[in-house]
């Protein structure tokens, strides 16, 4: 009788298997099964951070064409934060300020230095890049938005996702399209703004999911129209392409996920590999 060892001789060849090899086999041991409504709700932070770009190049384009103000836009942003500033402390009530051990006074002063050192270089962001021609500003800009969403983390356990990197990216194209803007006192609004929906804003939502998933889908919705109505405000077209593409991400890619996992066909057998799972350490002494 066949064995499956190679300390013995045995009277077979050596690529030799019998009807026994296939009775270990087995098929989509860790596959995944997920719930529509659950990769619907996961979908929201994808959802989220495209409407904040969304939100940031609409209204530097307001900006640009004279239509709104850097004080009507430093006003609502300071009125936005601040309300956002106190949610985000009584979704738990403090607990998570207590345990990190930061005081209110420390963040007003974080806010201080900040602005104060924004307002400073501001004059210097605004002809920063005045050598450089406005089709490239775009073009950078649009690259480093792009990668603004593609290492952004939205949760996944993933060796691409850096928060760091993307919101450094974010940053330099706040800072590349508010070069473009006519004052300085524009280039500083426009970057602190930045900061606000692309450092606070994304803090504020992680915040929202783990504490209250119900608000977390109404701001998540609210934030949607209100970036499809500015959309709309520049171009129609534009609004209803972005639209399909939220309705894409939010609806039809977890129904093609879920569908896609019951195509699934990995097999596991005894041909796999050996996984040492003993602790081997005490050998390395």
């Amino acid at each position: 009788r066949w064995q499956k060892v190679l300390y013995e001789r045995q009277p077979f060849p050596d690529n030799y298997v019998d009807q026994r090899f296939l009775e270990e086999l087995r098929k989509n041991i860790h596959a995944r099964q997920y719930q529509y409504w659950a990769v619907v709700f996961e979908s929201g932070a994808v959802v989220q951070q495209l409407c904040s770009v969304c939100v940031f190049v609409v209204t530097w384009w307001y900006m640009d064409a004279g239509l709104l103000s850097p004080q009507g836009l430093f006003g609502a942003a300071l009125l936005s934060s601040l309300l956002g500033y106190v949610l985000f402390d009584a979704i738990d009530a403090g607990v998570g300020r207590r345990e990190s051990g930061r005081t209110r006074w420390a963040d007003l002063k974080s806010t201080l230095v900040f602005s104060a050192f924004t307002y400073g270089f501001s004059p210097v962001l605004k002809t920063l890049t005045e050598s450089i021609s406005t089709d490239t500003i775009y073009a950078m800009s649009a690259f480093m938005l792009l990668g603004h969403l593609i290492f952004f983390d939205y949760g996944a356990n993933a060796a691409i996702v850096s928060s760091t990197l993307s919101l450094n990216m974010a940053i330099f194209a706040s800072v590349c399209l508010a070069s473009r803007l006519p004052r300085s006192l524009h280039a500083f609004v426009m970057v602190t703004f930045a900061m606000q929906i692309f450092a606070l804003w994304p803090m504020l939502q992680k915040k929202l999911k783990a504490q209250t998933p119900r608000c977390y889908v109404g701001v998540t919705v609210l934030f949607a129209l209100v970036a499809l109505a500015g959309l709309a405000s520049v171009s129609s077209v534009g609004a209803v392409l972005f639209a399909s593409l939220l309705l894409s991400i939010s609806c039809l890619c977890p129904y093609c996920l879920i569908r896609l996992q019951q195509l699934k066909d990995n097999i596991h057998g005894p041909w796999d590999e050996a996984e040492i799972k003993e602790d081997l350490s005490r050998f390395l002494m």
